[in-house]
């Protein structure tokens, strides 16, 4: 199972639902939350690029990391909506802040490097996600996120997660341009099983038995993904995505351009 798409759960980078519902799902994963624990970012397979991008970032921001951070904890910028997965990072020297993709809490061009990861697709306006992105963002910073591809592949799996879309490439290169994000480089990322049966298992569980099944999650799944994960192969520009279920993608910020008092 995807160790982010089941941490997508949470509603960490969550979609503009009715507030009573949002409300439902802080409640239910700040408790999650509270029993879980904190996994260093060095244990992923991201850590060899993105602690390479972070010794060169002076200002650091990943949102929505729950307690799966990728980037060094101390001195990174961290967004969530999770008190408590928030406190942990702050235990750990992390700048945390409670917020939500759509509406990050800083000023334009603060950062060096900026990351979320299985976040845009949860959200129902992503071109505003993008948007605050690439504001954040200083021109020439790192932008590194991930997201699922291919509508054709859709799954309940996708439907309880809360996801909203899976990213037809040519529409994710378009949203790129848009936003002024060049892609550098690009691999496949995640973990997600492609046997329909464990996808099923999953949903049944997630569904039925959920407390249960993210505590089987932590204590099993979750160190077993770990021990297993591939290296992650980076490859210049956009990869093959053929049969690729989900992708990681390293973009610059580009150059602002002065538009008579406006910068776009």
């Amino acid at each position: 199972m995807d160790i982010r798409s089941v941490d997508a759960i949470s509603t960490r980078a969550a979609p503009r639902a009715a507030g009573s519902e949002i409300a439902s799902h802080r409640r239910f994963y700040d408790a999650l939350w509270s029993s879980s624990y904190l996994v260093s970012p060095q244990r992923f397979n991201t850590w060899p690029l993105l602690s390479a991008l972070a010794a060169s970032a002076t200002a650091r921001l990943e949102v929505g990391p729950g307690l799966h951070p990728r980037l060094p904890i101390a001195g990174t910028h961290f967004i969530d909506v999770s008190a408590p997965a928030l406190s942990r990072l702050k235990s750990r020297a992390g700048l945390a802040t409670l917020g939500e993709i759509t509406a990050l809490p800083f000023p334009d061009r603060s950062f060096d490097l900026v990351c979320a990861f299985d976040i845009v697709e949860h959200v129902d306006d992503d071109r505003e996600a993008f948007r605050e992105l690439g504001r954040v963002a200083r021109d020439g910073a790192a932008v590194v996120f991930s997201v699922p591809l291919h509508p054709a592949l859709w799954t309940p799996f996708d439907t309880l997660v809360g996801h909203v879309r899976r990213y037809p490439p040519d529409d994710l290169l378009r949203l790129l341009g848009e936003h002024s994000l060049v892609l550098e480089q690009s691999a496949v990322f995640g973990m997600q099983p492609r046997n329909r049966w464990l996808l099923d298992l999953a949903v049944w569980g997630l569904t039925q038995r959920r407390v249960q099944a993210m505590r089987w999650y932590n204590r099993l799944l979750l160190p077993l993904g770990l021990l297993l994960q591939r290296r992650l192969a980076c490859a210049p520009g956009l990869i093959d995505v053929a049969k690729v279920d989900e992708i990681l993608l390293v973009c610059r910020r580009s150059e602002r351009r002065a538009l008579g008092s406006r910068v776009a």
